[in-house]
Protein backbone atom coordinates (compact mmCIF):
# COMPACT_ATOMS: atom_id res chain seq x y z
CA UNK A 1 0.00 0.00 0.00
CA UNK A 2 2.74 2.06 0.15
CA UNK A 3 2.27 3.03 -3.35
CA UNK A 4 -0.58 5.28 -2.40
CA UNK A 5 0.15 5.97 0.46
CA UNK A 6 0.24 10.16 1.11
CA UNK A 7 2.09 12.47 3.33
CA UNK A 8 0.02 15.05 5.51
CA UNK A 9 0.78 18.83 5.03
CA UNK A 10 1.93 18.47 8.53
CA UNK A 11 4.21 16.21 8.17
CA UNK A 12 5.75 18.05 5.15
CA UNK A 13 5.83 21.55 7.36
CA UNK A 14 7.61 19.68 10.10
CA UNK A 15 10.39 18.73 7.52
CA UNK A 16 10.41 22.19 6.82
CA UNK A 17 10.50 23.92 10.20
CA UNK A 18 11.25 21.26 12.21
CA UNK A 19 14.41 21.30 14.76
CA UNK A 20 15.76 17.53 14.75
CA UNK A 21 18.38 16.78 12.78
CA UNK A 22 20.36 18.64 9.99
CA UNK A 23 17.98 21.45 7.87
CA UNK A 24 18.45 23.80 4.64
CA UNK A 25 19.91 26.87 5.31
CA UNK A 26 16.92 29.71 4.63
CA UNK A 27 19.43 32.52 3.59
CA UNK A 28 17.06 33.07 0.10
CA UNK A 29 14.95 36.61 -0.54
CA UNK A 30 12.44 37.37 -3.66
CA UNK A 31 15.40 38.69 -5.32
CA UNK A 32 17.60 36.11 -5.18
CA UNK A 33 14.68 33.47 -6.11
CA UNK A 34 13.79 35.35 -8.88
CA UNK A 35 17.51 35.82 -10.25
CA UNK A 36 17.84 32.02 -9.91
CA UNK A 37 14.62 31.41 -11.60
CA UNK A 38 15.61 33.83 -14.55
CA UNK A 39 19.23 32.60 -14.29
CA UNK A 40 17.87 28.89 -14.47
CA UNK A 41 15.59 29.56 -17.41
CA UNK A 42 17.29 31.68 -19.93
CA UNK A 43 19.61 29.68 -21.54
CA UNK A 44 19.90 27.22 -24.15
CA UNK A 45 16.25 27.30 -24.75
CA UNK A 46 16.67 31.30 -25.83
CA UNK A 47 20.70 30.73 -26.54
CA UNK A 48 20.32 27.56 -28.97
CA UNK A 49 17.55 25.76 -29.40
CA UNK A 50 15.35 28.71 -30.74
CA UNK A 51 17.36 28.78 -33.55
CA UNK A 52 16.80 24.46 -33.76
CA UNK A 53 12.75 25.00 -33.63
CA UNK A 54 13.00 27.96 -36.26
CA UNK A 55 15.19 25.72 -38.59
CA UNK A 56 13.55 22.48 -38.88
CA UNK A 57 9.83 23.43 -37.21
CA UNK A 58 8.23 26.39 -36.70
CA UNK A 59 10.18 29.01 -38.67
CA UNK A 60 9.43 32.61 -37.71
CA UNK A 61 6.74 31.68 -35.85
CA UNK A 62 9.23 30.69 -33.00
CA UNK A 63 7.74 33.81 -31.36
CA UNK A 64 4.01 32.18 -31.10
CA UNK A 65 5.79 28.94 -29.31
CA UNK A 66 7.36 30.61 -26.99
CA UNK A 67 4.11 32.61 -26.11
CA UNK A 68 1.83 28.92 -26.36
CA UNK A 69 4.69 27.36 -23.79
CA UNK A 70 4.56 30.66 -21.09
CA UNK A 71 0.35 30.51 -21.62
CA UNK A 72 0.70 26.60 -20.79
CA UNK A 73 3.47 27.76 -18.34
CA UNK A 74 0.93 30.30 -16.45
CA UNK A 75 -1.63 28.23 -15.63
CA UNK A 76 0.71 25.70 -14.15
CA UNK A 77 2.48 28.86 -12.26
CA UNK A 78 -0.64 29.42 -10.37
CA UNK A 79 -1.17 25.78 -9.23
CA UNK A 80 2.86 26.23 -8.41
CA UNK A 81 2.22 29.01 -6.29
CA UNK A 82 -0.47 27.02 -4.07
CA UNK A 83 1.84 24.43 -3.63
CA UNK A 84 4.77 26.65 -2.93
CA UNK A 85 3.17 28.67 0.05
CA UNK A 86 1.18 25.48 0.82
CA UNK A 87 4.20 23.40 1.34
CA UNK A 88 7.34 25.21 1.39
CA UNK A 89 10.25 22.36 1.31
CA UNK A 90 12.35 21.18 -1.50
CA UNK A 91 11.34 18.95 -4.01
CA UNK A 92 8.99 20.99 -5.80
CA UNK A 93 6.55 18.42 -7.77
CA UNK A 94 7.45 15.56 -6.00
CA UNK A 95 6.52 17.02 -3.12
CA UNK A 96 3.26 18.05 -3.97
CA UNK A 97 2.61 14.72 -5.67
CA UNK A 98 3.85 12.76 -2.10
CA UNK A 99 0.73 14.89 -0.71
CA UNK A 100 -1.95 14.45 -3.15
CA UNK A 101 -1.06 11.22 -5.20
CA UNK A 102 0.90 9.02 -3.01
CA UNK A 103 4.40 7.84 -3.19
CA UNK A 104 4.30 5.72 -6.00
CA UNK A 105 3.48 8.42 -8.41
CA UNK A 106 5.31 11.25 -6.54
CA UNK A 107 8.72 9.03 -6.80
CA UNK A 108 7.15 8.73 -11.04
CA UNK A 109 7.68 12.74 -11.02
CA UNK A 110 10.57 13.22 -8.98
CA UNK A 111 12.21 10.28 -11.29
CA UNK A 112 10.79 12.77 -14.36
CA UNK A 113 12.83 15.56 -12.73
CA UNK A 114 15.94 14.08 -13.29
CA UNK A 115 15.03 14.79 -17.11
CA UNK A 116 14.11 18.30 -16.58
CA UNK A 117 17.40 19.10 -14.42
CA UNK A 118 19.74 16.73 -14.72
CA UNK A 119 20.07 16.70 -18.49
CA UNK A 120 19.27 20.47 -18.58
CA UNK A 121 22.77 21.10 -17.18
CA UNK A 122 24.23 18.69 -20.15
CA UNK A 123 21.99 20.74 -22.62
CA UNK A 124 23.33 24.11 -21.52
CA UNK A 125 26.64 22.81 -21.08
CA UNK A 126 26.41 21.61 -24.98
CA UNK A 127 25.30 24.65 -25.71
CA UNK A 128 27.93 26.74 -24.12
CA UNK A 129 30.22 24.96 -26.12
CA UNK A 130 29.32 26.14 -28.96
CA UNK A 131 29.31 29.72 -28.11
CA UNK A 132 32.99 29.23 -27.06
CA UNK A 133 34.31 27.26 -30.11
CA UNK A 134 32.73 30.22 -31.84
CA UNK A 135 34.08 33.22 -30.29
CA UNK A 136 37.47 31.09 -30.26
CA UNK A 137 37.52 30.61 -33.35
CA UNK A 138 37.10 34.38 -33.88
CA UNK A 139 39.50 35.53 -32.37
CA UNK A 140 41.94 32.94 -33.76
CA UNK A 141 41.90 29.95 -31.18
CA UNK A 142 39.75 27.60 -32.96
CA UNK A 143 39.94 23.99 -30.91
CA UNK A 144 39.67 20.93 -32.95
CA UNK A 145 36.09 19.77 -34.00
CA UNK A 146 37.20 16.46 -32.66
CA UNK A 147 36.62 17.98 -29.16
CA UNK A 148 34.11 20.00 -29.50
CA UNK A 149 31.27 17.79 -30.18
CA UNK A 150 29.95 14.58 -28.42
CA UNK A 151 30.70 11.14 -30.85
CA UNK A 152 26.85 10.67 -31.96
CA UNK A 153 24.60 12.78 -33.06
CA UNK A 154 20.56 12.12 -34.29
CA UNK A 155 19.95 11.73 -37.81
CA UNK A 156 16.62 13.70 -39.66
CA UNK A 157 14.70 10.04 -39.26
CA UNK A 158 16.11 10.27 -35.35
CA UNK A 159 18.43 7.26 -35.61
CA UNK A 160 22.03 7.60 -33.83
CA UNK A 161 24.82 7.79 -35.89
CA UNK A 162 29.05 8.43 -35.57
CA UNK A 163 29.80 11.90 -35.73
CA UNK A 164 33.77 11.54 -35.73
CA UNK A 165 34.21 13.39 -32.79
CA UNK A 166 36.09 11.99 -29.64
CA UNK A 167 33.75 14.11 -26.83
CA UNK A 168 33.02 17.82 -25.91
CA UNK A 169 35.53 18.84 -23.66
CA UNK A 170 34.25 22.58 -23.13
CA UNK A 171 30.85 21.08 -22.46
CA UNK A 172 32.82 18.65 -19.81
CA UNK A 173 34.82 21.58 -18.76
CA UNK A 174 32.29 23.95 -17.99
CA UNK A 175 29.77 21.38 -16.02
CA UNK A 176 33.04 20.73 -13.65
CA UNK A 177 33.54 24.20 -13.27
CA UNK A 178 29.97 24.75 -11.81
CA UNK A 179 30.01 21.85 -9.47
CA UNK A 180 32.60 22.96 -7.99
CA UNK A 181 31.32 26.22 -7.30
CA UNK A 182 27.71 24.41 -6.73
CA UNK A 183 29.99 23.02 -3.58
CA UNK A 184 30.75 26.72 -2.22
CA UNK A 185 26.85 26.76 -0.86
CA UNK A 186 23.67 27.98 -1.76
CA UNK A 187 24.52 31.78 -0.53
CA UNK A 188 27.51 32.07 -2.11
CA UNK A 189 26.29 30.22 -5.91
CA UNK A 190 22.94 32.22 -5.48
CA UNK A 191 25.46 35.98 -5.20
CA UNK A 192 27.26 34.91 -8.20
CA UNK A 193 24.39 33.83 -9.83
CA UNK A 194 22.41 37.41 -9.25
CA UNK A 195 25.66 39.37 -11.26
CA UNK A 196 25.33 37.22 -14.29
CA UNK A 197 21.83 37.11 -14.39
CA UNK A 198 22.19 41.02 -14.61
CA UNK A 199 24.76 40.98 -17.48
CA UNK A 200 23.04 38.10 -19.14
CA UNK A 201 19.44 40.67 -18.98
CA UNK A 202 21.33 43.75 -20.18
CA UNK A 203 22.91 41.85 -23.15
CA UNK A 204 19.69 40.38 -24.55
CA UNK A 205 18.12 43.97 -24.04
CA UNK A 206 20.77 45.22 -26.10
CA UNK A 207 20.54 42.78 -28.56
CA UNK A 208 16.60 43.51 -28.66
CA UNK A 209 16.78 47.34 -29.05
CA UNK A 210 20.12 47.37 -31.75
CA UNK A 211 19.30 44.16 -33.51
CA UNK A 212 15.56 45.45 -33.99
CA UNK A 213 16.97 48.17 -36.16
CA UNK A 214 18.81 45.77 -38.96
CA UNK A 215 16.08 43.43 -39.41
CA UNK A 216 15.20 42.83 -42.98
CA UNK A 217 11.68 41.97 -42.71
CA UNK A 218 11.72 39.33 -45.77
CA UNK A 219 13.15 37.30 -43.93
CA UNK A 220 9.62 36.57 -41.86
CA UNK A 221 7.93 35.91 -45.24
CA UNK A 222 6.12 33.96 -44.41
CA UNK A 223 5.87 34.01 -40.90
CA UNK A 224 4.33 30.38 -40.50
CA UNK A 225 6.32 28.36 -43.28
CA UNK A 226 3.66 26.03 -45.65
CA UNK A 227 4.10 22.49 -43.22
CA UNK A 228 5.96 20.04 -45.55
CA UNK A 229 3.55 16.89 -45.04
CA UNK A 230 4.51 16.11 -41.87
CA UNK A 231 3.19 16.70 -38.59
CA UNK A 232 5.93 19.54 -36.81
CA UNK A 233 7.54 20.08 -39.95
CA UNK A 234 6.36 23.51 -40.55
CA UNK A 235 2.83 24.77 -40.57
CA UNK A 236 0.35 24.86 -37.41
CA UNK A 237 1.75 21.69 -36.23
CA UNK A 238 5.35 22.93 -37.11
CA UNK A 239 4.27 26.05 -34.55
CA UNK A 240 2.88 23.40 -31.79
CA UNK A 241 5.47 21.06 -31.86
CA UNK A 242 8.38 23.81 -31.50
CA UNK A 243 5.94 24.83 -28.39
CA UNK A 244 6.08 21.22 -26.89
CA UNK A 245 10.17 21.54 -27.26
CA UNK A 246 10.68 24.91 -26.22
CA UNK A 247 8.75 23.97 -23.27
CA UNK A 248 12.48 23.32 -22.01
CA UNK A 249 13.12 27.40 -22.01
CA UNK A 250 10.89 27.69 -18.91
CA UNK A 251 12.27 24.77 -16.41
CA UNK A 252 13.80 27.81 -14.10
CA UNK A 253 10.34 28.51 -13.34
CA UNK A 254 9.81 25.15 -11.89
CA UNK A 255 13.55 25.93 -10.04
CA UNK A 256 12.19 28.72 -7.82
CA UNK A 257 10.12 26.27 -5.96
CA UNK A 258 12.91 23.67 -5.52
CA UNK A 259 14.37 26.35 -3.42
CA UNK A 260 11.65 27.25 -1.02
CA UNK A 261 12.55 24.99 1.87
CA UNK A 262 15.77 27.87 1.94
CA UNK A 263 13.41 30.97 1.28
CA UNK A 264 12.71 33.49 3.64
CA UNK A 265 9.09 33.82 4.33
CA UNK A 266 8.45 31.58 1.53
CA UNK A 267 4.44 31.72 1.23
CA UNK A 268 5.02 35.59 0.22
CA UNK A 269 8.56 35.19 -1.77
CA UNK A 270 7.70 31.93 -3.63
CA UNK A 271 4.92 32.79 -5.29
CA UNK A 272 5.80 36.03 -5.99
CA UNK A 273 9.25 35.06 -7.91
CA UNK A 274 7.38 32.57 -9.89
CA UNK A 275 5.22 34.82 -11.51
CA UNK A 276 8.15 37.67 -11.91
CA UNK A 277 10.57 35.03 -13.15
CA UNK A 278 8.18 33.97 -15.96
CA UNK A 279 7.04 36.83 -17.26
CA UNK A 280 10.51 38.32 -17.70
CA UNK A 281 11.67 35.53 -19.33
CA UNK A 282 8.41 35.36 -21.62
CA UNK A 283 9.21 39.11 -22.90
CA UNK A 284 12.20 38.72 -23.83
CA UNK A 285 12.13 35.32 -25.15
CA UNK A 286 9.41 36.26 -27.81
CA UNK A 287 11.32 39.68 -28.24
CA UNK A 288 14.36 38.11 -29.15
CA UNK A 289 13.27 35.68 -31.43
CA UNK A 290 11.64 37.90 -33.49
CA UNK A 291 14.94 39.57 -33.74
CA UNK A 292 16.92 36.97 -34.51
CA UNK A 293 14.25 35.73 -37.06
CA UNK A 294 14.50 39.35 -38.66
CA UNK A 295 18.24 39.34 -39.01
CA UNK A 296 18.72 36.13 -40.58
CA UNK A 297 16.43 33.76 -42.48
CA UNK A 298 15.18 30.71 -40.17
CA UNK A 299 16.22 27.92 -42.53
CA UNK A 300 19.91 28.96 -41.74
CA UNK A 301 19.51 29.05 -38.02
CA UNK A 302 19.89 25.33 -37.33
CA UNK A 303 23.03 26.08 -35.11
CA UNK A 304 24.06 25.85 -31.92
CA UNK A 305 25.16 29.08 -31.88
CA UNK A 306 21.97 31.14 -33.57
CA UNK A 307 22.07 34.85 -31.95
CA UNK A 308 25.56 34.92 -32.87
CA UNK A 309 25.12 33.60 -36.02
CA UNK A 310 22.30 36.13 -36.56
CA UNK A 311 24.45 39.26 -35.82
CA UNK A 312 27.29 37.88 -38.30
CA UNK A 313 24.76 37.84 -40.80
CA UNK A 314 23.30 41.11 -39.95
CA UNK A 315 27.14 42.53 -41.02
CA UNK A 316 29.75 44.04 -39.99
CA UNK A 317 28.38 47.19 -37.79
CA UNK A 318 27.37 44.58 -35.16
CA UNK A 319 30.44 43.08 -34.76
CA UNK A 320 30.66 44.67 -30.69
CA UNK A 321 27.27 43.83 -30.55
CA UNK A 322 28.20 39.81 -31.39
CA UNK A 323 31.49 40.29 -29.33
CA UNK A 324 28.89 41.10 -26.12
CA UNK A 325 26.63 38.49 -27.29
CA UNK A 326 29.46 35.63 -27.21
CA UNK A 327 30.55 37.15 -23.68
CA UNK A 328 27.21 37.11 -22.24
CA UNK A 329 26.28 33.83 -23.21
CA UNK A 330 29.60 32.64 -21.96
CA UNK A 331 28.77 34.02 -18.83
CA UNK A 332 24.93 33.56 -18.64
CA UNK A 333 24.64 29.76 -19.91
CA UNK A 334 27.24 29.22 -16.94
CA UNK A 335 24.53 30.56 -14.47
CA UNK A 336 21.55 27.75 -16.03
CA UNK A 337 24.17 25.31 -15.49
CA UNK A 338 25.00 26.42 -11.93
CA UNK A 339 21.19 26.66 -11.42
CA UNK A 340 20.18 23.01 -13.03
CA UNK A 341 22.44 21.24 -10.73
CA UNK A 342 21.74 22.71 -7.16
CA UNK A 343 17.60 22.07 -8.61
CA UNK A 344 18.57 18.48 -9.08
CA UNK A 345 20.56 18.27 -5.72
CA UNK A 346 17.27 19.44 -4.38
CA UNK A 347 15.65 17.07 -5.81
CA UNK A 348 17.69 14.14 -4.48
CA UNK A 349 17.92 15.54 -1.33
CA UNK A 350 13.83 15.60 -0.59
CA UNK A 351 14.01 12.05 -1.90
CA UNK A 352 16.49 10.92 0.20
CA UNK A 353 14.87 12.22 3.12
CA UNK A 354 11.84 10.03 2.53
CA UNK A 355 13.76 7.27 1.90
CA UNK A 356 13.49 6.57 -1.55
CA UNK A 357 17.15 6.82 -2.31
CA UNK A 358 20.02 6.10 -0.24
CA UNK A 359 20.74 8.23 2.63
CA UNK A 360 24.33 9.79 1.12
CA UNK A 361 22.02 12.05 -1.40
CA UNK A 362 20.12 13.94 1.44
CA UNK A 363 23.76 14.28 3.36
CA UNK A 364 24.26 17.72 4.76
CA UNK A 365 28.20 18.94 4.92
CA UNK A 366 28.53 20.26 7.97
CA UNK A 367 30.66 23.73 6.40
CA UNK A 368 28.53 24.61 3.11
CA UNK A 369 24.82 23.41 4.77
CA UNK A 370 24.44 21.75 1.20
CA UNK A 371 24.18 17.94 0.20
CA UNK A 372 27.40 17.68 -0.64
CA UNK A 373 27.68 13.71 -2.10
CA UNK A 374 24.59 14.11 -3.99
CA UNK A 375 26.25 17.52 -5.54
CA UNK A 376 29.27 15.53 -6.95
CA UNK A 377 27.07 12.79 -8.32
CA UNK A 378 24.83 15.02 -10.11
CA UNK A 379 28.07 17.04 -11.70
CA UNK A 380 29.94 13.80 -12.74
CA UNK A 381 26.41 12.74 -14.41
CA UNK A 382 26.24 15.66 -15.99
CA UNK A 383 29.36 15.65 -17.30
CA UNK A 384 29.19 12.50 -18.67
CA UNK A 385 25.91 13.70 -20.71
CA UNK A 386 27.56 16.61 -21.77
CA UNK A 387 30.41 15.26 -23.31
CA UNK A 388 28.76 12.29 -25.17
CA UNK A 389 25.03 12.74 -26.44
CA UNK A 390 23.70 15.22 -28.47
CA UNK A 391 21.38 18.19 -28.28
CA UNK A 392 18.67 17.32 -29.99
CA UNK A 393 17.76 14.19 -28.06
CA UNK A 394 18.15 15.81 -24.86
CA UNK A 395 16.31 18.78 -25.42
CA UNK A 396 13.09 16.69 -26.00
CA UNK A 397 13.45 14.18 -23.25
CA UNK A 398 13.84 17.49 -21.17
CA UNK A 399 10.27 19.27 -22.41
CA UNK A 400 8.44 16.09 -21.86
CA UNK A 401 9.79 15.11 -18.65
CA UNK A 402 8.72 18.93 -17.48
CA UNK A 403 5.01 18.81 -19.19
CA UNK A 404 4.56 15.59 -17.21
CA UNK A 405 5.51 17.40 -13.48
CA UNK A 406 3.65 20.13 -14.46
CA UNK A 407 0.81 18.50 -15.61
CA UNK A 408 0.54 16.19 -12.03
CA UNK A 409 0.92 19.61 -10.30
CA UNK A 410 -1.82 21.20 -12.03
CA UNK A 411 -3.92 17.45 -10.93
CA UNK A 412 -2.75 18.04 -7.26
CA UNK A 413 -4.33 21.43 -6.79
CA UNK A 414 -7.95 19.63 -7.86
CA UNK A 415 -7.48 16.74 -5.41
CA UNK A 416 -5.70 18.76 -2.30
CA UNK A 417 -9.07 20.73 -2.42
CA UNK A 418 -11.01 17.83 -2.07
CA UNK A 419 -9.11 15.91 0.49
CA UNK A 420 -7.95 18.97 2.79
CA UNK A 421 -10.37 21.52 1.88
CA UNK A 422 -9.85 23.46 5.31
CA UNK A 423 -6.14 23.43 4.93
CA UNK A 424 -4.24 27.18 5.40
CA UNK A 425 -3.24 28.21 1.66
CA UNK A 426 -1.59 31.66 1.70
CA UNK A 427 -1.74 32.01 -2.03
CA UNK A 428 -4.88 30.39 -3.72
CA UNK A 429 -5.05 29.00 -7.19
CA UNK A 430 -8.27 31.00 -8.49
CA UNK A 431 -10.98 29.51 -10.43
CA UNK A 432 -10.25 25.96 -9.39
CA UNK A 433 -11.17 23.60 -11.23
CA UNK A 434 -10.88 25.63 -14.42
CA UNK A 435 -7.47 27.30 -14.33
CA UNK A 436 -6.01 23.59 -13.32
CA UNK A 437 -8.18 22.03 -15.82
CA UNK A 438 -6.07 24.35 -18.29
CA UNK A 439 -2.96 23.95 -17.14
CA UNK A 440 -3.46 19.84 -16.98
CA UNK A 441 -4.45 20.11 -20.85
CA UNK A 442 -2.27 23.07 -21.68
CA UNK A 443 0.44 20.47 -20.95
CA UNK A 444 -0.88 17.43 -22.05
CA UNK A 445 -1.59 19.06 -25.82
CA UNK A 446 2.21 19.93 -25.88
CA UNK A 447 3.38 16.82 -24.54
CA UNK A 448 1.19 15.01 -27.39
CA UNK A 449 2.74 17.64 -30.42
CA UNK A 450 6.13 16.08 -29.64
CA UNK A 451 7.59 12.61 -31.69
CA UNK A 452 6.97 9.35 -30.48
CA UNK A 453 10.63 8.55 -30.30
CA UNK A 454 10.68 11.11 -27.41
CA UNK A 455 7.32 8.92 -25.55
CA UNK A 456 9.40 5.65 -26.38
CA UNK A 457 12.05 7.42 -24.42
CA UNK A 458 10.12 8.90 -21.55
CA UNK A 459 8.60 5.18 -21.42
CA UNK A 460 11.77 3.21 -20.87
CA UNK A 461 13.32 6.07 -18.35
CA UNK A 462 10.02 5.75 -16.44
CA UNK A 463 10.24 2.00 -16.49
CA UNK A 464 13.53 2.11 -15.20
CA UNK A 465 12.32 3.77 -12.38
CA UNK A 466 10.01 1.71 -11.45
CA UNK A 467 12.33 -0.72 -11.42
CA UNK A 468 14.48 1.22 -8.90
CA UNK A 469 11.38 2.17 -6.90
CA UNK A 470 10.42 -1.88 -6.59
CA UNK A 471 14.01 -3.05 -5.60
CA UNK A 472 14.93 -0.14 -3.06
CA UNK A 473 12.47 2.83 -2.97
CA UNK A 474 9.44 0.85 -1.15
CA UNK A 475 11.30 -0.95 0.91
CA UNK A 476 13.39 1.77 2.28
CA UNK A 477 10.72 4.24 2.08
CA UNK A 478 10.65 6.15 5.33
CA UNK A 479 6.55 6.23 5.27
CA UNK A 480 5.63 3.16 4.97
CA UNK A 481 8.41 2.42 8.19
CA UNK A 482 6.33 4.98 9.78
CA UNK A 483 3.09 3.32 9.10
CA UNK A 484 4.35 -0.29 9.92
CA UNK A 485 5.23 1.26 13.88
CA UNK A 486 1.41 2.60 13.99
CA UNK A 487 0.29 -0.42 13.16
CA UNK A 488 2.94 -2.69 15.40
CA UNK A 489 1.92 -0.39 18.14
CA UNK A 490 -1.73 -0.18 18.20
CA UNK A 491 -2.05 -4.05 17.71
CA UNK A 492 0.42 -4.14 21.08
CA UNK A 493 -2.05 -2.31 22.91
CA UNK A 494 -5.12 -4.29 21.57
CA UNK A 495 -6.88 -6.26 24.44
CA UNK A 496 -5.98 -9.71 24.57
CA UNK A 497 -9.05 -12.20 24.60
CA UNK A 498 -9.20 -14.62 27.68
CA UNK A 499 -8.26 -18.20 26.98
CA UNK A 500 -11.02 -20.81 26.47
CA UNK A 501 -12.17 -22.56 29.46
Amino acid sequence: MSFWSRKTIEMCTAEAYGEDGPRLRRSLGAVGLTAFGVGCTIGAGIFSLTGDVAAHQAGPAVSLSFLLSSIACFFAGLCYAEFAAMVPISGSAYSYSFVTLGEGIAWIIGWSLVLEWLFSASVVAISWSGYTSAALKDIGFPLPAMLTHGPFTLSASGHWIPSGAWFDMPAVLVVVACTALALAGTRTSAAVNTVIVVAKLIALVLIILIGARHVHPENWQPFIPRNEGGFGHFGWSGVARAAGTLFFAYIGFDGVSTLAEEARNPQRTVPWSLFASLLICTVLYVSVSIVVTGLAHYRSLGVADPLYFALSRAGVSLGYLRGLVAVVAIAGLLSVVLASIVGQVRIFYSMARDGLLPPAFGRLSPSAGIPFLSTIITGTAATVMAGLLPLELLGELISIGTLLAFAMVCAGVVILRRIAPDARRPFRTPWVPVVPALGFLSCLALMLSLPAGTWIRLAVWTGLGLVIYALYGRHHSRLSAAGSRKTAESERTLPRSSPPP
